[in-house]
């Protein structure tokens, strides 16, 4: 790769691990077998290949016991996004959550890949970190942190060693994940990708790390017993100045199109293609030589007791909904559990009044809520809605179909990237982590992404390349 991608990233990531070993203190208990300190390679190989089992860990529209999740397709073809929540991610009240945003011909294939692998890979870099401490009092599995004064003595408190920890793990499990997309032989991510926006609760803090326009936000009570929202992340578009400055200096070019004036765009700098509209991102490996890069920006933030909950959401509700607007949705919603499915409605109502000549993006949202609690069985009863009739909650997992949703609801589809006399061009190959059946865009098909559409896609052509790519 160019020398942007490395000049670019402020840490020392080693490429030399793709996560395989896991580390039975920071693992959930059913990870391991009674001899925990023999935990094999071999046995993580077969505890990846039955992710769907393990319990508490949810991706598809439901619920679990601290937050509600819910994704829905638009009308621009195949649901490309992804989400999960993943309780028990690590013993001392830890919380895995995530919304991945797809794009390009198999976006909703690298979307629901990096759902699987990112989290596994986080865990493995954490415990990779853990193990160099050498029994040091220094964790990033334990609980809430507190420095005292003695801390400070070895050259910084022992929050700033637990932040280190977090930011080395999350930058290099960013890394192995792109890494690994580059290698796999199955998944062409060559002009496909998909934003990612991760968020680990341990007690009362956050880590947190993003690429793309996926945002997280917070939330909150003020003095005056009021909701307002606060933003945990930022969105990183190619106008950023330091996201600009860097994609000039490696020869890509940011740029809007005429009809969109408002959504800048990263372009290669022999041809007008593809016209991403983010600054980082899993994939994309045409652009990664021209300044797109894949390091996470990470940050940490401190709960307080005034802070309610948390929201994940792709950008198909960020373009309509304002920070404020969801806040003020989850907060009114009846039930806690419905909070992300009626955030999902609110976008697709706003997209047909402000924008009614364009195709509604899909939507993925994630609602943790922060107190630890769900709707029990009675708020259902309330609303007249048996138990029989909410979606099952088993292990948090249900068999995906194959757009990598549960009986997802979704929108009159009118495809963008496919037209019905391209639909043979369609196969479907069994490529998900855990045996589903994928679409898969026939290799002759031709594919635009601003075919019939007058609002923002997240790439807008293909690049034309000759037979033979550049080698990297």
């Amino acid at each position: 790769m160019g020398g942007c991608f490395s000049t670019s990233s402020q840490s020392s990531c080693s490429s030399t691990s793709n996560g395989e070993i896991i580390s039975p203190s920071c693992l959930p208990l059913r990870f391991f077998s009674r001899n925990r300190n023999r935990k094999t390679y071999s046995d993580h190989v077969t505890t990846l290949q039955h992710l769907s089992s393990i319990p508490n860990r949810r991706f598809t529209n439901g619920k679990s016991r601290t937050s509600c999740v819910f994704t829905q397709q638009g009308r621009k073809g195949i649901n490309q996004d992804a989400m999960i929540v993943w309780e028990d991610f690590m013993p001392e009240d830890v919380t895995f959550c995530g919304v991945f945003d797809g794009h390009g011909p198999h976006g909703h294939l690298v979307a629901r890949k990096v759902r699987e692998a990112l989290p596994v890979k986080l865990l493995s870099f954490l415990n990779s970190s853990e193990l160099k401490q050498n029994g040091s009092s220094t964790s990033c599995c334990s609980g809430n942190h507190k420095s005292d004064g003695g801390d400070r003595e070895q050259g910084g408190s022992k929050d700033d060693k637990v932040d280190l920890l977090w930011r080395e793990a999350f930058l290099k499990s960013y890394k192995a994940m792109d890494k690994e997309l580059r290698s796999h032989p199955n998944l062409d991510s060559f002009c496909s990708g998909s934003t990612a926006v991760t968020i680990v609760k341990q007690g009362s803090n956050l880590y947190m790390g993003n690429i793309g326009d996926s945002r997280a936000i917070l939330g909150s009570m003020d003095s005056n017993n009021s909701m307002v929202a606060t933003q945990l992340t930022v969105d990183l578009k190619p106008d950023l100045p330091r996201e600009a400055e860097r994609i000039k200096r490696c020869r890509g070019r940011v740029f809007a199109l005429q009809d969109e004036p408002e959504v800048p765009r990263v372009w290669l700098p022999f041809d007008d293609a593809p016209g991403l509209a983010m600054a980082r991102a899993f994939g994309d490996f045409c652009l990664k030589e021209y300044g797109v890069i894949s390091i996470p920006e990470f940050s940490h933030w401190s709960l307080t007791e005034r802070d309610k909950f948390i929201v994940l959401a792709s950008d198909g509700v960020w373009d309509v909904l304002s920070n404020d607007d969801v806040v003020k949705t989850v907060s009114f919603a009846p039930t806690r559990s419905s909070a992300a499915r009626l955030l999902v409605e609110a976008a697709a109502r706003e997209w047909k009044t402000k924008y009614p000549t364009s195709k509604i993006d899909d939507c993925a949202v994630v609602c943790l809520f922060l107190d630890g609690k769900i709707d029990s069985e009675s708020d259902y009863e309330e609303q007249g809605l048996s138990s029989a009739t909410l979606p099952s909650n088993h292990c948090g997992n249900a068999a995906e179909s194959d757009d990598g949703q549960n009986s997802e609801p979704s929108l009159q589809r009118n495809f963008t990237v496919r037209s019905s006399e391209e639909s043979d061009h369609y196969k479907q190959t069994p490529t998900g982590e855990n045996g589903e059946t994928e679409a898969v865009v026939g290799e002759e098909q031709s594919w635009s992404g601003l075919e019939g559409v007058t609002r923002v896609n997240s790439l807008v052509q293909l690049p034309r390349f000759p037979e033979e790519r550049p080698k990297t």
